[in-house]
């Protein structure tokens, strides 16, 4: 489970490269280039990247509304040029151009997500029992923010997957607000792993701001879900610094966020804090920090020129590929 210097390195590489692409996205919506929408994950990170980079290509990811999946798809292998296209509309998109959203990829099992929040639950565990049939190790993640874990839909997925020992791991992103609401003001208790402890299932918190305890305790359930242990739940406390979604107010309850209250959540960006660490430890030098910035915002600049240039959707019969498997 130790990682070595160089996996170190890529987990790096792929936080800033989720969070150049975030970047972008938020400014090609503020600039009118791109018309659908964008839910930004910056400050969250760590959780995707922990939990997906060292994933086997059989390894199922059902990914979020947040920052649109990128945190999980993207260190998995997934195309960032045709995750612009999507939101481009563009018929190289990953769902042909016509959600604009979800990045679907199925030989990278990147299953996308439902639009209603916390349906996944019930998608996610229901690929469990396929993972399971077919015997061969595969695991499923399933990542849904704090608000979400209140659905009952969540605990009718959990008992099942308890009571058949399912291979799948719950990944609560919990960044203190469902969508603009405290999730102090939704929740009786003060972790939702807690919630684990009812279906007699491992729930464990870690700080999601840390990219190397998310990848162990994911690593851990992983290891035991891959055994026939089961499901688990596990609590990444982190937090979001842009509003739930772009062109909306940053609302906490019925405060505006302050600039202030942001830019002290940010003394624990994550980014910053793996990135003195790699620096301190002489893994990376203050040189290879700079170069990996300047390459994560060309490659993201550059797939951008290119998903622009795809040709857009101007045959609805498009649908019937994008909708239906051969």
């Amino acid at each position: 489970m130790k990682l070595t210097n160089e996996q170190m390195k890529k987990l790096y590489v792929n936080m800033v490269r989720v969070r150049k692409l975030d970047e972008l996205m938020v400014k090609l919506l503020e600039t009118g280039k791109v018309g659908t929408f964008w839910h930004s994950a910056q400050g969250q990170e760590a959780i995707g990247v922990g939990a997906c980079t060292f994933l086997r290509k059989g390894d199922y990811i059902y990914g979020s509304h947040r920052g649109h999946g990128i945190t999980k798809v993207l260190p998995k292998g997934i195309s960032v040029r045709e995750l612009i296209a999507e939101h481009y509309c563009r018929t190289t998109g990953l769902c042909c151009g016509i959600s604009g959203h979800h990045p679907i990829k199925m030989e990278l099992r990147a299953m996308g997500l439902s639009a209603l929040l916390g349906m996944d639950f019930g998608m996610a565990t229901g690929t469990a029992i396929v993972a399971k049939m077919d015997g061969k190790g595969d695991v499923v993640l399933c990542f849904q923010g704090d608000g979400t874990f209140a659905r009952g839909t969540f605990h009718e997925c959990m008992i099942m997957a308890a009571s058949w020992r399912l291979p799948i791991i719950y990944i609560c992103e919990a960044n203190q607000l469902s969508m603009t609401s405290p999730t102090s003001d939704i929740f009786p208790m003060k972790n939702v792993a807690d919630l684990a402890f009812g279906y007699q299932v491992p729930g464990v918190v870690v700080d999601g701001q840390d990219v190397v305890v998310v990848y162990e305790a994911v690593q851990t359930a992983i290891d035991r879900a891959r055994s026939g242990e089961g499901p688990s739940l596990i609590e990444c406390k982190t937090f979001r610094y842009r509003s739930h979604a772009e062109g909306i107010p940053n609302i906490s309850g019925v405060k505006i966020r302050t600039k202030e209250e942001i830019d002290a959540l940010k003394e624990r960006d994550p980014i910053k804090l793996f990135r003195e660490k790699l620096l301190g430890k002489g893994i990376l030098s203050q040189a290879e920090v700079e170069e990996i910035d300047r390459k994560a915002k060309e490659e993201m600049e550059e797939a951008d020129r290119l998903a622009f240039a795809d040709p857009p959707i101007d045959n609805l019969a498009i649908l019937e590929r994008a909708l239906y498997a051969d």
